[in-house]
């Protein structure tokens, strides 16, 4: 996508500097008539009535913040700034391209290609911001305003996309590049921004490319829609449990936040058990009352479907998946996937699928003799009836705390979080790449509970600032992602600013924050994310950080997590938060022991995921199903994934990372990305292991690079060869 410093959003894409973890009043409106249009190859502009109602010296998007790094001055924003600030970054940005597009000088890279990069200042600002609003910190009035926007620069990406003066001066460009002597950036810059057009529909007819504008403006309120209903519905599907005996086996703890929880909503003297973003409910785990686990079950996967009432997202999938088949095709594809996948790692739908079935057998193996397990336990209670759904969470627990001997409240006390924080994620920053994090106090934020981190290299100097966010609210979208508030640029010689957003159950008043080994795996892959974009190293803004294919950005997060549970890491922060005392050994052996007992259910929920993805988006645009629950059923059943007790980790319904867009086809792209990060963490441990000089490479040739090489090139440039899939099959418990 065209940007300065984050790409202006199309009907199908997030920015790119924003990256998901798998496993998240009144209403103001503005009209606006800032309209521009194509007219015969050349961009015209009509002037804005509201993009001046605040002066330089009041609206805060107008000018560079004046804090460190240009970081938001948070405590200066104010919802009404949004809108003009969106007004005047699309007229500036239209003025900057329409003086591109017609210079009659001779097209050069750097009064076409750089001319582009260093223009929509104003957009790029303000847009960074208030996208990461709406998925961290939103309201009545951000969702309306970004449901008036999302049409709005959808029009203003097409008519940049689709100018044909400009793509005229690109394509020549294109066509010269052996004569033009470009660094090998500034080629991948070229050739990425010149298949943006033609992949936009540059080269299309007129009546053509209004389809496009027409299918772009609606795809692009579509995901708003779905992404609003998705919140709106975790919230009004969140289960209200009227006695304490039906939370039999959850933690005091667990119990009082469940009350708060309750009383904040109005609900006193009862408790609400939240959903969370994925099908299966963690929750369910330490749940005695198997109906209280099909309540906060069902609930979950019932989500967007419309049952009982509740929000029903069906008409909304339908449509997109319908136009993008149509958009698809209109550009000389066979079906969105096969459009998506060209720009991928994997090239074309049927290598993801290829990767996916063909770990299926024994993921399906591992699964049946997990599942035997469960049943061996279900028997012993007494449960005359088939394994559900919701009991698998509950007797897995079950079965590592009988077999395994472990329960999860047993290793819960040794990772607090500012434990695992300091002594974990950032000391093991220090040791790989000598960075050291300071937290600081003195910088506004969006919510009470982000902090802010100073991130020095390893000579001392100050180089980037690190947001965290870790606590679920309601104003916050589930899961985990990385964000940029600033993308590292040597154009404009600007530094990074990056965020990881999390939703860690906040404790009750007055107590510590206790994680799983699932929360602690989660800081580190987000971390991960955090230092792709920290230690990027490139001087176009597009190219910059986490700006690479689906398939490669979890590359960098997946490698971390490992780490995690690396001896020499673990002694450093795995400390009860109370006596003091490491985690013992033979304690910690039987939970990694016990982690493995659940990779074929993990497995198996997400390859059922994202095959139900695939089986969306491969669909031409006259093969769109009437029936979103019957699609489902049949595409599971088609491929052997129908187990009923193992659901896909998303369901349709709710299947965010895929509707508005950014993994769309795509999810695959976790189990791609794991395939490299398991190669080179295993590549990394048996050359020196952390800090060595294999970790400055992968620092050197992944992390530094962003998207200014092809993907593969750059693994090869630092493993010497392409990955293979035999680390990957060892980390999942798939082999020996």
């Amino acid at each position: 996508m065209l940007a300065m410093s984050v790409s202006v959003p199309s009907a199908d894409a997030q920015s790119a500097t924003t990256v998901d973890y798998p496993n998240a009043d009144s209403k103001t409106t503005f009209s606006t008539n800032a309209t521009v249009a194509i007219n015969q190859g050349s961009i015209s502009s009509m002037s804005t009535e509201n993009s001046d109602n605040h002066s330089e010296n009041t609206n805060p998007f107008f000018t560079p913040s004046e804090l460190p790094f240009q970081t938001p001055d948070f405590d200066a924003i104010k919802f009404e700034h949004y809108m003009p600030a969106f007004e005047r970054g699309m007229q500036e940005q239209i003025t900057d391209i329409e003086a591109i597009a017609n210079n009659p000088e001779a097209p050069t890279f750097e009064n076409t290609m750089v001319a582009m990069e260093r223009s929509g200042v104003i957009l790029g600002r303000v847009q960074r911001v208030f996208f990461n609003m709406t998925s961290a910190h939103t309201n009545s009035d951000i969702q309306a305003l970004q449901a008036e926007l999302s049409p709005m620069l959808s029009a203003h990406s097409d008519n940049i996309r689709l100018s044909r003066n400009l793509f005229e001066r690109v394509e020549t460009l294109y066509n010269q590049m052996n004569e033009l002597d470009l660094d090998e950036e500034s080629q991948q810059l070229l050739i990425r921004e010149y298949q943006n057009f033609v992949r936009a529909g540059a080269r299309l007819s007129d009546s053509e490319q209004e389809r496009i504008r027409e299918m772009n403006s609606r795809l692009s309120s579509l995901g708003t829609q779905f992404s609003e209903n998705v919140l709106r519905t975790s919230q009004e599907r969140a289960v209200i449990i009227e006695n304490e005996e039906e939370l039999a086996g959850m933690s005091a703890s667990a119990i009082r936040s469940a009350r708060e929880a309750a009383e904040a909503r109005g609900h006193e003297g009862k408790f609400l058990l939240n959903i969370t973003n994925t099908t299966r409910q963690p929750i369910t785990a330490s749940l005695e009352n198997r109906e209280t686990r099909r309540k906060v079950w069902e609930a979950s996967a019932y989500r967007g479907l419309g049952r009982d009432g509740h929000i029903d997202n069906s008409a909304i999938i339908l449509e997109i998946a319908r136009l993008r088949a149509e958009r698809a095709e209109l550009l000389g594809y066979s079906n969105f996937a096969e459009y998506r996948l060209e720009q991928q790692m994997a090239g074309h739908p049927d290598a993801a699928y290829e990767i996916l079935t063909n770990m299926m057998p024994a993921v399906r193996a591992n699964t049946q003799a997990e599942a035997d397990m469960i049943r061996e336990l279900m028997q012993a209670d007494g449960i005359d009836d088939e394994l559900r759904a919701w009991d698998w969470e509950y007797y897995a627990e079950r079965v590592r705390a009988e077999r395994y001997d472990v329960d999860d409240n047993e290793i819960r006390p040794y990772f607090e979080l500012e434990r695992v924080l300091h002594d974990g994620v950032f000391h093991t920053m220090n040791l790989q790449y000598g960075i050291t994090f300071e937290e600081r106090f003195d910088l506004p934020v969006y919510h009470e509970d982000v902090r802010v981190f100073n991130v020095y290299d390893a000579s001392g100097e100050l180089f980037g600032l690190f947001y965290a966010d870790f606590y679920a609210r309601d104003s916050k979208r589930g899961g985990a992602w990385m964000s940029s508030y600033m993308v590292q640029n040597h154009l404009f010689n600007e530094n990074p600013v990056v965020v990881n957003v999390l939703n860690i159950p906040k404790p009750a008043s007055g107590e510590p924050t206790l994680l799983s080994l699932g929360n602690v795996t989660t800081l580190f892959h987000e971390m991960g994310h955090a230092v792709h974009g920290l230690f990027s190293d490139v001087f176009h803004p597009s190219l910059a950080g986490t700006a690479t294919p689906r398939d490669f950005v979890e590359f960098p997060s997946t490698f971390e997590e490992d780490w995690a549970i690396k001896p020499k890491i673990l002694a450093n922060y795995a400390i009860h938060y109370e006596t003091g005392e490491p985690i013992p050994h033979e304690l910690l052996e039987r939970f990694l022991q016990a982690q493995q007992f659940n990779q074929g259910f993990d497995t198996y929920e997400y390859i059922s995921a994202s095959l139900l993805d695939l089986d969306w988006h491969t669909l031409s645009s006259n093969e769109i199903p009437d029936n979103v629950e019957a699609f489902e059923a049949a595409s599971l059943e088609r491929h052997g994934a129908d187990w009923e007790f193992v659901p896909p980790r998303y369901k349709t319904g709710f299947f965010n990372h895929v509707w508005p867009g950014g993994y769309a086809s795509s999810y695959y792209a976790y189990l791609w990305s794991e395939v490299l990060a398991a190669d080179a963490f295993a590549y990394v441990n048996e050359s020196g292991g952390i800090g060595s000089e294999a970790s400055q490479k992968y620092k050197r040739y992944i992390l530094s690079r962003g998207g200014s090489r092809e993907p593969m090139e750059l693994y090869k440039d630092f493993r010497g060869q392409e990955p293979t899939v035999d680390a990957l099959l060892r980390r999942r418990g798939l082999s020996n």
